[in-house]
C-alpha cells in the first residue's frame, strides 16, 4: 500500500469519526430538548389533564391547567412532532387540533406504581443541570457540591423513580432472598430495621407495607429528604411503625438495637463509606443482616462501554461525585462503584466477606455483607 493510500485512508477515518461525533452531539441535543419539554408537560399537569379529558385542543387544556394558550399550543405541537402525543388531525387550524396521550404512554408518564413509570427521569436529569457552574468549580478545587443545591427536583426525582422499584420488589424479590432476614421479618417479637440513608422513605414504608410486624427507622442528613418522608409516612398511615430522623448512623447509641440494616443507592455517594458499613454492622450486632444496594455497573472498566454505563458515569461527573466530595476528607467513590470496590470497604469495615444476591435487575446490583 502506497503512502498516499495510507493517508488517504487516514483523513477518510477521520471524516467518519467526526462526521459520526456530529452527528451523534445533534441527536443528543434533540434528545434534551424532548427531555425538558416532558418535564414541562409533568409539572404543569398536562398529561395528567390529556389522560383524565381523553384529549384537548389548546384553549381547552390551557383552562383545564390554568395555563396560557399560546405556550401551551407550542407544546402540544412539540410533543406530536417528537411523537409522545398523538393529534387528531395534522391538517387542522391550529386552534383546532386536538390531541391525545396514546395508550403505553400513560403508564410511562403516569402510572407512578409500574415499573415502567420514567417521568421521574427527565426530573433528574433537568435538576443536574442546576449547579453546573459550582461543578465547574469543583473540578478546579477538588470541593465538592451539597445535595440540597440540586434542589427539591432531584430529591423528588430520585424518590419517585426508586418508589417504583420499592413497592414492587421490595418484599416480593429482595427481601425473599435473604431466607433468614425474611422469615425474621415475619416473626414475633416484631423485627428492628435500620434504613440508612432513607430519602423520602419509600424503601422503609415499603418494608412496612411487605412485613405488617416490622418496625423501621429511616436515617438521613438532608432534611428536606426526613420532611418529606414524614409527609409520606403519615399519608400512608404508617407513623406507628415507621419513624424517620435527620441523624448519623454511626451513632454509638444504635448499636445493637437492629435486625436488618439496610443502605440503597447511597453507600457511593457517602464521604466515610467504610465508616458507615461499620456502623451498619454495630447496628445488628452478630445475629442481624446487613444489605447494600447499589448500582449494578461492570466489574471492570471497559471504553466504550454500554448504556448502563454511560448513565452512571453522566451521573458520577454530574452529581455523585460532586455530592460526595462535598464534606472532606471524602473517598471519593461516585456513582461507579464496582464490586471490587465494595468489597474493600466491607472488608475495611470489619465483615468477612461480601455475597451478591441473585436478583436481575437492569439498574441494581444487591450484596449481603457476611459478618
Amino acid at each position: 500500500m502506497s503512502e498516499h493510500q495510507t493517508q488517504g485512508g487516514s483523513v477518510q477515518l477521520r471524516e467518519q469519526r467526526r462526521d459520526a461525533l456530529v452527528e451523534r452531539i445533534f441527536g443528543s441535543s434533540i434528545g434534551f430538548m424532548e427531555i425538558s419539554c416532558i418535564y414541562v408537560g409533568d409539572r404543569l399537569g398536562f398529561y395528567r389533564a390529556l389522560a383524565d379529558d381523553g384529549g384537548a385542543t389548546a384553549s381547552e387544556l390551557a383552562d383545564a391547567t390554568g395555563t396560557h394558550e399560546r405556550y401551551t399550543r407550542e407544546w402540544l405541537e412539540q410533543q406530536a412532532v417528537a411523537g409522545i402525543l398523538e393529534v387528531d388531525d395534522a391538517d387542522a387550524l391550529p386552534e383546532q387540533r386536538r390531541y391525545r396521550l396514546p395508550e403505553g404512554h400513560d403508564e410511562v408518564l403516569l402510572e407512578r406504581d409500574s415499573l415502567y413509570y420514567a417521568a421521574p427521569l427527565p426530573q433528574q436529569m433537568v435538576s443536574i443541570t442546576r449547579p453546573l457552574p459550582a461543578v465547574l468549580e469543583a473540578f478546579k478545587t477538588g470541593g465538592g457540591v451539597p445535595y440540597p443545591d440540586y434542589g427539591e427536583d432531584m430529591r423528588e426525582g430520585i424518590a419517585h423513580a426508586n418508589r417504583t422499584m420499592f413497592v414492587n420488589l421490595m418484599g416480593t424479590e429482595w427481601l425473599p432472598a435473604i431466607s433468614e432476614a425474611h422469615e425474621r421479618l415475619r416473626a414475633d417479637p416484631p423485627a428492628r430495621v435500620a434504613d440508612i440513608g432513607c430519602g423520602a422513605g419509600w424503601s422503609s414504608i415499603s418494608m412496612t407495607r411487605a412485613y405488617p410486624k416490622v418496625r423501621v427507622d429511616g436515617f438521613d442528613l438532608d432534611e428536606g429528604s426526613i420532611a418529606e418522608a414524614k409527609a409520606n409516612a403519615e399519608a400512608e398511615g404508617l407513623t406507628d411503625r415507621v419513624t424517620f430522623q435527620v441523624r448519623d448512623a454511626a451513632d454509638p447509641e444504635l448499636s445493637g438495637r437492629y435486625d436488618l440494616a439496610i443502605a440503597i443507592e447511597c453507600i457511593h455517594d457517602m464521604s466515610r463509606p467504610v465508616e458507615a458499613l461499620r456502623a451498619m454492622r454495630s447496628m445488628v450486632g452478630n445475629d442481624g443482616v446487613v444489605l447494600v444496594v447499589d448500582e449494578r455497573v461492570g466489574e471492570e472498566f471497559k471504553a466504550p462501554s454500554d448504556e448502563t454505563e454511560r448513565l452512571m458515569y453522566g451521573f458520577s461527573v454530574l452529581h455523585c461525585l460532586p455530592v460526595g466530595m462535598a464534606e472532606q476528607p471524602s473517598a471519593g467513590t461516585g456513582t461507579v462503584m464496582r464490586p471490587a470496590t465494595l468489597r474493600h470497604y466491607a472488608t475495611e469495615a470489619g465483615f468477612s466477606g461480601v455475597e451478591i444476591l441473585p436478583i436481575d435487575n437492569e439498574l441494581w446490583r444487591l450484596y449481603r455483607l457476611v459478618g
